[in-house]
């Protein structure tokens, strides 16, 4: 197979969707591998030392697309990459299409078979490829929500641990799974006063059982959660319903109970955000105020540490790629059920229930798209 790897041209998206490492990996199965020019410099690779790694390297994104049977990517096909899609080709990347009609409509239209990374699952009832990138954001959120507490950026002047005779900030973080976890672990390293939320008593015994001292666990119930985010410095969305669009917990109403100057940080804007005043925002441009409240809303905030979150996720993806490659999809798919979870979108029809429920487009059974 040929496997084909652009540059990634989303504002501020510094990783790449293959590392030298994979490359190796995916040539010493036979495979041919071409990557554009610079493609890994944000996360230093350069051109070097891909073609160390037998990988070739093509000047433009379009040499990719026209030649590559699958491309492997990091953030959804932008709306000029769409256009370079084909009937028949592989794509391999983060989608989420709930919250997206464009990018579906797109992909429907061009043919071809997309897989998403963070709906692909495991025997745990995991989502191995959106776990890493997860870990990165959930440890990431404390730190650039301590950038928004700043006063000169808007905030409430609030330090995250205190000093002596000065409380630590409260931070709220809504969601015990994957990316709360984390986000919590920093958080409260950082001497902060941590609840997390979550609907799940296992989840919170969990928690409770490993992280006891650390941070406080409470049920997320409607009354809870508006009491606490009222006397929250920082909040943080951490819930994911796998490729659905992310449920919205605290309505704009509710901000006027907040703190003037809090800090929110919603790590589920890929799936449209959990916060009803969240909007997607960028590196350049990352905060913007309502009512007083500053959000964070960067939706690819694992690429600000591009190095780390590469190889992460390259770590992660590389398996399931060679799979695709060695088997072809369709042989890859049909071993693999967990693999299947990840076929969002085939031959002009959608294949994810959560997404067509949320746009409201009909679906065709992932097991029956095996057999077009």
């Amino acid at each position: 197979m040929h496997i084909g790897c652009p540059t990634e041209i989303k504002p501020q998206e510094f990783r790449v969707g293959l590392t030298p490492n994979a490359a190796r990996e995916a040539v010493a199965h036979g495979h041919k591998v071409t990557v554009q020019t610079g493609a890994g410099l944000g996360a230093g690779f350069d051109d070097a030392s891909y073609v160390a790694a037998g990988a070739a390297i093509a000047a433009s994104a379009a040499d990719v697309f026209a030649t590559a049977d699958m491309i492997v990517k990091v953030k959804e096909p932008q709306a000029n990459e769409r256009k370079m899609l084909r009937e028949g080709q592989l794509l391999f990347t983060y989608l989420h299409l709930a919250p997206d009609p464009a990018q579906t409509h797109d992909l429907l239209e061009s043919g071809c078979t997309a897989i998403a990374y963070e709906t692909v699952t495991d025997a745990q009832g995991g989502l191995p490829l959106l776990a890493p990138m997860s870990e990165v954001a959930g440890k990431l959120a404390p730190q650039v929500g301590a950038w928004t507490l700043q006063k000169a950026n808007g905030g409430r002047g609030v330090l995250m641990g205190g000093v002596p005779g000065v409380g630590p900030a409260r931070v709220v973080v809504i969601g015990g799974g994957v990316v709360g976890t984390h986000a919590a672990r920093v958080a409260a390293g950082m001497g902060a006063d941590v609840t997390v939320l979550d609907r799940s008593l296992p989840r919170m015994r969990y928690l409770d059982d490993v992280f006891g001292g650390l941070f406080k666990t409470s049920f997320a119930s409607a009354g809870n959660t508006a009491e606490l985010v009222a006397e929250a410095d920082m909040v943080v969305g951490a819930v994911l319903i796998p490729g659905a669009a992310a449920p919205k917990l605290v309505t704009r109403a509710q901000l006027g109970t907040m703190k003037p100057g809090a800090a929110i940080v919603d790590v589920a804007i890929d799936q449209g955000g959990c916060f009803e005043t969240s909007k997607a925002t960028t590196h350049d441009d990352p905060i913007y105020e309502v009512d007083g409240i500053m959000h964070y809303c960067v939706a690819n905030m694992p690429g600000a540490v591009a190095r780390t979150s590469t190889i992460a996720l390259g770590n992660a993806t590389m398996p399931f790629m060679l799979a695709l490659a060695d088997k072809g999809w369709r042989q890859a798919c049909a071993d693999d059920p967990h693999l299947l979870e990840g076929l969002n979108v085939h031959a002009g029809q959608l294949t994810y229930y959560a997404v067509g429920k949320a746009l409201g487009i009909d679906v065709l059974a992932p097991a029956l798209a095996l057999k077009q």
